[in-house]
């Protein structure tokens, strides 16, 4: 099949909606398919943290409604690369976690496990409790990718875009996509 990648994103109230809205710009400027997934407090802190409404992410991506469990993306069927939560609250770590599919966020990190396809969840919550670190770890057991919400510095950023970009290229190489958002460790600048 000869088509760009198509990766789902999910993006729910944590703080740190900066990365979840960089990130489907960066696909959408990378040419890949993208479907987005926002709850409602996703859009609640992406307005309130970015001042970004959703009427703008739409020109990035096909978003999907979070209570839609007819949408294409809650099937195994709809074939697809992978899928990024990003960021992550603890509420949704923990109903992904558990195996609740309630909703189309939660139902698709679902799909994605069963289906043996990529998950990467990007937690944004400082301290972890002993329940958070769980459901990490049941995650990470059922094959998710634990990527916390943790730039380097080695690259010596001056400006926070620097940061979220880090992050963002991160979760691109994990999604095997290539790109220029960051430097490597050995690269000069």
């Amino acid at each position: 099949m000869g088509r760009n990648k198509r990766i789902v994103v999910g993006i729910t109230g944590a703080s740190g909606s900066l990365y979840g809205y960089s990130l489907v710009r960066a696909l959408h400027q990378l040419g890949m398919e993208t479907h987005l997934i926002v709850t409602e407090m996703g859009e609640k802190v992406l307005q309130f943290e970015c001042g970004v409404r959703m009427e703008t992410v739409k020109q990035y991506a096909e978003v999907h409604s979070n209570k839609n469990l007819f949408a294409s993306v809650a099937s195994g069927s709809f074939l697809n690369d992978g899928m990024v939560v990003v960021p992550c609250s603890m509420n949704t770590l923990g109903a992904m976690a558990n195996g609740v599919g309630d909703t189309l966020l939660s139902r698709c990190a679902s799909v994605m496990l069963k289906e043996k396809r990529q998950l990467i969840v990007v937690p944004r919550e400082a301290p972890f409790h002993l329940i958070h670190l769980q459901n990490m770890t049941r995650l990470a057991e059922a094959g998710a990718c634990i990527m916390p919400a943790s730039p380097g510095f080695y690259h010596k950023p001056k400006e926070i875009w620097e940061l979220i970009n880090f992050m963002s290229g991160r979760i691109l190489d994990m999604l095997g996509i290539d790109h220029e958002l960051l430097r490597r460790w050995g690269e000069k600048a």
